[in-house]
């Protein structure tokens, strides 16, 4: 029996994204440490910065059961889990399945559906189930969100709730990349957009390894206390109002296990947590609205803290 090596299963997938997004090494590498953690993630960035791109390159990088929702204001929660819908002929309900019941499922612009909609995902996300007719549904073994949503657009959307963001293990955005990146994207997509030729490299076998070999990794005390102690601060602070939950040490150190995997290590160092701290935190706070107008932000915040709490030695 051959053993699947994970960081090698890591590499094929980066690799593989790595002939569509130019220039979005560090978001890749976010990325690909959340889905092999078992977390969500949240891309917030500007229209075109290439979002969707990434989250079907990552899709198309994987045989699994890939499903797209456009997230709009008329959508509707049996949209996204599925409807019982009468026979007329046999008299008995039928149970159609939606878009909830794949691998990987991507909701562009979340933050466009009403919090009504966006409520169905809360259970789904936490628990890889839904309640749907009194009844629960499991959803796959591997399950992971990327949603996307624009920051500047605030007509026709609707802000995702604490407890939605809580359930995203990182939030992050990708950001412009270099002109002589842009350079070569534009070369790239002179006859066709390379995304159309990208085909799995990886099965759900190799993720299954992957997700497994990133439980093995050790997290020692020292480090585990250093995450708690990050965490906590954020709900001593005195420009927060709302601090971040237990989950977020969680997604902390489960993310900083799977990004120590990928860099070749048995075990988890200070800089996997401080590299991923930001994006694991900042997200779930709630800013006291004193800090905001005075230009404070969540990531700042986060950036301090790390800063200020001695590293393990």
């Amino acid at each position: 029996m051959n053993v699947i090596d994970g960081r090698k299963v890591y590499q094929k997938i980066y690799d593989n994204i790595q002939t569509v997004i130019k220039g979005q090494s560090a978001a890749i590498r976010k990325l690909l440490a959340a889905f092999a953690s078992g977390g969500h993630v949240l891309l917030e960035d500007y229209p075109g910065s290439g979002k969707t791109t990434l989250a079907k390159a990552l899709a198309f990088s994987v045989s699994a059961k890939f499903k797209r929702i456009q997230f709009t204001p008329d959508l509707l929660p049996s949209d996204i889990l599925g409807i019982s819908i009468f026979d007329p002929n046999d008299r008995v309900f039928h149970w159609h399945e939606g878009p909830i019941f794949a691998n990987i499922v991507l909701a562009d612009e979340i933050n466009r559906a009403s919090p009504r909609t966006q409520s169905a995902l809360l259970e789904a996300m936490a628990e890889s189930q839904v309640s749907v007719d009194g009844k629960i549904k499991k959803l796959q073994d591997l399950f992971f969100v990327l949603a996307t949503q624009n920051p500047v657009e605030s007509r026709g959307t609707y802000p995702l709730p604490e407890a939605q963001m809580d359930r995203f293990a990182l939030q992050f955005s990708l950001g412009y990349i270099q002109p002589e990146e842009e350079v070569e994207l534009l070369s790239a997509q002179i006859q066709q957009h390379p995304i159309d030729n990208i085909s799995p490299c990886v099965d759900l076998e190799a993720i299954a390894a992957l997700m497994y070999q990133v439980k093995q990794v050790r997290v020692s005390p020292e480090l585990q206390r250093y995450v708690v102690d990050i965490v906590n601060a954020t709900r001593t602070s005195e420009d927060v109002q709302l601090g971040a939950s237990p989950r977020a040490s969680l997604s902390l150190m489960k993310v900083a296990q799977a990004l120590a995997l990928f860099d070749g290590y048995e075990f988890v160092t200070p800089e996997h947590i401080q590299e991923l701290a930001v994006a694991a935190i900042a997200h779930r706070l709630v800013m006291e609205p004193r800090s905001r107008f005075a230009g404070k932000t969540a990531e700042n915040v986060v950036q301090e803290i790390i800063k200020s709490i001695p590293i393990p030695a």
